[in-house]
């Protein structure tokens, strides 16, 4: 089942808005899980506790991550899954498309098993 920890340039106002278009889908942002304990901390961090509790990373970062989850299969680590999201298709500024993408997304694949799965997000 999906459910999302979304990184820490993607406004809180993202995880709110999700969670109440649908009251089954699970949303952290960055700033409201564990009191923010995840902020400015290293992607490893990130995705290593994102993957202990089951969630999936919504990310804007195509930089660094894609070479992490190459060293993470590499090692044979698993990982929660990873949503990545393109600036150029939806900016991180338009939250009401973000919102709309990610809801599409969770009612579309929301029941499948995303451990190790690799998502781009569309609008």
């Amino acid at each position: 089942m999906l459910k999302l920890l979304l990184d820490e340039p993607i406004s809180p106002r993202v995880a709110r808005a999700l969670r109440q278009r649908s009251h089954t889908l699970i949303v952290h942002s960055f700033s409201d899980w564990e009191g923010g304990a995840l902020l400015g901390q290293s992607d490893s961090t990130c995705l290593q506790a994102a993957s202990e509790l089951g969630l999936t990373l919504v990310t804007y970062d195509r930089r660094t991550i894609p070479t992490l989850l190459k060293d993470w299969a590499e090692a044979g680590r698993d990982h929660g899954g990873v949503i990545f999201v393109d600036e150029k298709t939806i900016s991180p500024s338009d939250i009401g498309g973000l919102v709309i993408a990610l809801h599409q997304l969770a009612r579309e694949q929301g029941s499948l098993r995303w451990t190790n799965r690799i998502c781009f997000l569309r609008r």
